[in-house]
């Protein structure tokens, strides 16, 4: 299974997005359980070399990434500057818009009670959340739900990773 192991190393490297289960037995020609089996036997491989990679589920599919031990060495690096980091505005919509997706400008809005025009602005622009559709209302306003990078950037396989909320928010009529 060696070469195997090998090629699905060089795919993953090449391939940026996430690569799902039936996409590797594509394209190693081998059954769903024997590419499960590579995708661990690969995982396991890097993490005996301490390599600087891994593997990363993510979005029903996996990849192949960074160490994230690396980040900050490899942030510095490869750039003198970082983005600027979001404001507590930004955060406050990233995490209505993470719970409540597909959520409109409007209701984020009667959540936090106040305008969210220049935070969502800011989550669009570094593809944190994205316009998934209009709502049936007169108006059809954007609605808006998170990314896969998204995901990845918070190392989450789906939504469903996200931890529970301790209790509803005040004011909330869910």
């Amino acid at each position: 299974m060696s070469l195997h192991r090998r090629l699905l190393e060089a795919l993953l490297f090449l391939r940026a997005e996430p690569v799902s289960l039936e996409e590797i037995q594509r394209w190693l020609r081998v059954t769903e359980k024997e590419a499960a089996l590579l995708v661990d036997e690969l995982g396991q491989y890097l993490r005996d070399r301490d390599s600087g990679l891994t593997l990363q589920w993510v979005d029903g599919g996996v990849r192949l990434v960074t160490h994230p031990s690396l980040a900050d060495d490899l942030q510095a690096a490869l750039t003198d500057t970082r983005p600027e980091p979001l404001s507590h505005a930004s955060w406050e919509v990233l995490a209505i818009v993470a719970y409540k997706q597909p959520i409109t400008r409007m209701e984020i809005e009667a959540i936090r009670q106040t305008n969210s025009e220049r935070a969502i602005e800011t989550l669009v622009t570094r593809q944190l959340i994205e316009e998934v559709g209009r709502k049936e209302v007169p108006g059809r306003p954007i609605l808006y739900g998170t990314t896969a990078r998204f995901l990845r950037q918070f190392g989450l396989r789906s939504l469903e990773d996200l931890p529970p909320l301790s209790e509803a928010p005040s004011g909330s009529t869910d």
